[in-house]
């Protein structure tokens, strides 16, 4: 959610600040900016919509302007909170003196007294940001020193923040802060790049500096230094990025969401790799070895994410209650954070995201550690604020995942989530032969998920028919019911259509009076231990003229006699069925974008990572 690039050095400065804008386009955005410092002082640009309009606009002026060149500035996409996407809300912000320069991802809360304070003391605002309050409250407190008078305006802001300033009588100096907004420092030769994901830092270097909550950098070009922003020196370690610009490019793909689907059998074998030994029969997760000993001896589990990590913590609730035996509740993030919630001792507490940077799920993380749970991270990005900030974790290791809507890093959560849940098993109850009929099926998953995929042409065919119905059921039970809920969210996330996911005995409590005449219904109906009472909700949703897409098992002839639609998956243990079903349900809201024309990878007023509440 937003995005910042910001760079010190000698290359062509605009190009370089564009492209870093383009590589961070997935986390959602609906303006952007720019500002460099130039010998005739600041140039700034800010545009809504799209990079391409600011890009346009930044073209006109470079053809009259030969002069415009710099070897420091700052960019930014703005996905709006306070104020609508407008030129005049963009980022950067200037104060108003037209001293200060400023770029922000997160959320002021106390911007309203701030902004009073400050209409006080005679300063005057264009905007309906709360950014440009910090702009010109950092304006209200520079004296000549840029890093000394954003510590001073820090200390006066509730929220959260990842920022990066300049002033126009400290031309080579950049000064970069965070407080619950991500935020790197990418140290190449003789060159820096910030920016608030490591997509925008691969294509210079792959050494990078995690900034913690509370401290920022001053930056020029003979080097940098680090600090918190009391003001105490803190020394900082140079990390290597574990993902190539490779991974984020297309591939020869449409889309990011293809590509990334079509991922998920490399990906997943990526998960488990050196995780699951064979020859010894034994789950081996490095992350967690230090408290290896006090996760097993959890009395309960709390799971806490926000959209599709939630619904894979709802399998993982499966998984760790039929598995592994301990009571496991999934609670959302944004919920958790805000109630009273009882810790008692022996409770553990999973927090699942992507980025790692999830603004909810964070908070909900800190609040279960200060009641002293047991945290445990299961998350993506290296790195991040997440995995940083839990007493232990383990890393999906499925590469980047750009596409907006989650799709391999799903799959990913669920693997993590089943491998933590034999590993407990079978130090408690499960037997070695039990456990050894989960590794070798999970081991097949990838070529089995290969299979799945073969399908893409004949769901899009499926799809086509139904892309005009606006109103869609997702139904499941068991492990399959958690998968009926991200089906759905799919299909709303890029296609825009409304769907509702349920488990499948809950229609008949209300919705099934959604159902008529030619609306598509998606049965998650595989061979399992509800398998024969899903064929009774199948049969209630034909009986009202419904049509149904099935997912169902290889083999199952029946199926296809009370469907109208199958999509088949190979057989494998009934806790693993969500790793297949899951593929038909992408590939089917992924179909369903593009035959509407939607934008795939950047749906309307959703972001890739979530950093604000």
């Amino acid at each position: 959610m937003c995005g910042i690039v910001a760079y010190v050095g000698n290359k062509d400065i605009c190009p370089l600040l564009l492209e870093g804008l383009k590589r961070l386009e997935y986390r959602g955005y609906d303006s952007a900016g720019l500002c460099v410092g130039t010998k005739a002082g600041f140039y700034v640009k800010r545009a809504a919509g799209r990079i391409s309009v600011l890009e346009a606009a930044i073209d006109d002026k470079m053809h009259g302007d030969k002069a415009l060149v710099g070897n420091i500035g700052m960019a930014h996409t703005r996905w709006a909170t306070h104020g609508p996407p407008t030129e005049c809300n963009a980022h950067p912000h200037m104060d108003d003196q037209q001293r200060v320069a400023l770029v922000h991802n997160g959320i002021i809360e106390n911007f309203a007294s701030l902004k009073q304070f400050l209409t006080e003391k005679g300063h005057h605002f264009s905007s309906e940001t709360d950014t440009e309050v910090l702009a010109v409250l950092i304006g209200h407190f520079y004296q000549g020193d840029l890093a000394k008078a954003v510590q001073l305006a820090l200390r006066e802001v509730r929220g959260t923040y990842g920022l990066a300033a300049m002033a126009v009588s400290e031309p080579d100096t950049l000064v970069v802060a965070r407080r619950g907004s991500p935020l790197i420092i990418g140290v190449g030769k003789d060159e820096y790049i910030v920016a608030s994901d490591a997509a925008a830092i691969v294509e210079h270097t792959t050494q990078v500096v995690y900034l913690n909550d509370n401290e920022m950098a001053v930056i020029r070009p003979g080097g940098f230094k680090t600090m918190t922003t009391d003001d105490i020196p803190v020394t900082k370690a140079i990390n290597e990025v574990e993902f190539s610009l490779q991974q984020i490019e297309l591939g020869g793909y449409e889309h990011f969401m293809l590509k990334e689907i079509f991922e998920q059998p490399e990906a997943i074998a990526n998960c488990l790799r050196g995780r699951v030994d064979l020859h010894e029969g034994r789950v081996v997760l490095g992350g967690i070895g230090a408290y290896s000993r006090d996760v097993v001896r959890a009395r309960r589990i709390i799971i806490t994410a926000c959209g599709t990590a939630w619904h894979a913590g709802l399998v993982g609730e499966f998984l760790f209650e039929d598995l592994a035996k301990i009571p496991t509740e999934v609670e959302y993030a944004s919920e958790f954070r805000y109630r009273n919630p009882i810790i008692e001792e022996g409770t553990m507490v999973l927090a699942i995201s992507q980025s790692g940077e999830t603004a909810d799920t964070l908070a909900a993380l800190r609040e279960a550690k200060d009641r002293g749970a047991l945290s445990l991270g299961i998350v993506n990005a290296v790195g991040s604020t997440i995995a940083r900030e839990t007493d232990a974790g383990i890393y999906l290791h499925v590469g980047p995942e750009i596409g907006v809507a989650s799709t391999k890093a799903f799959c990913g959560q669920i693997v993590v989530e089943s491998l933590l849940a034999l590993s407990i098993a079978r130090r408690k109850y499960m037997s070695q032969n039990v456990l050894n009929e989960f590794l070798q099926a999970i081991i097949k998953i990838p070529d089995q998920m290969r299979k799945v995929l073969e399908q893409s042409s004949s769901i899009r065919d499926v799809t086509a028919q139904y892309i005009h119905r606006e109103n869609w059921l997702f139904l499941g039970r068991g492990y399959n019911y958690p998968v009926a809920l991200e089906g759905a969210l799919k299909l709303k996330e890029i296609s825009y259509i409304h769907a509702e996911g349920l488990p499948a005995a809950e229609m008949k409590h209300g919705p099934i009076a959604l159902i008529n005449p030619g609306m598509p219904v998606v049965f998650v109906a595989t061979r399992g231990s509800q398998y024969e009472k899903l064929l009774g909700n199948i049969q209630e949703v034909k009986a009202r003229g419904g049509k149904i897409i099935a997912v169902a098992s290889e083999g199952d002839d029946y199926i296809h006699r009370v469907a109208d639609h199958v999509f088949t998956v190979p057989e494998t243990i009934e806790p693993l069925q969500p790793l297949l079903t899951v593929l038909p349900l992408q590939l089917l809201a992924y179909h369903a974008a593009v035959l509407r024309n939607c934008n795939v990878d950047k749906p309307r007023n959703l972001a890739k990572s979530v950093t604000v509440e």
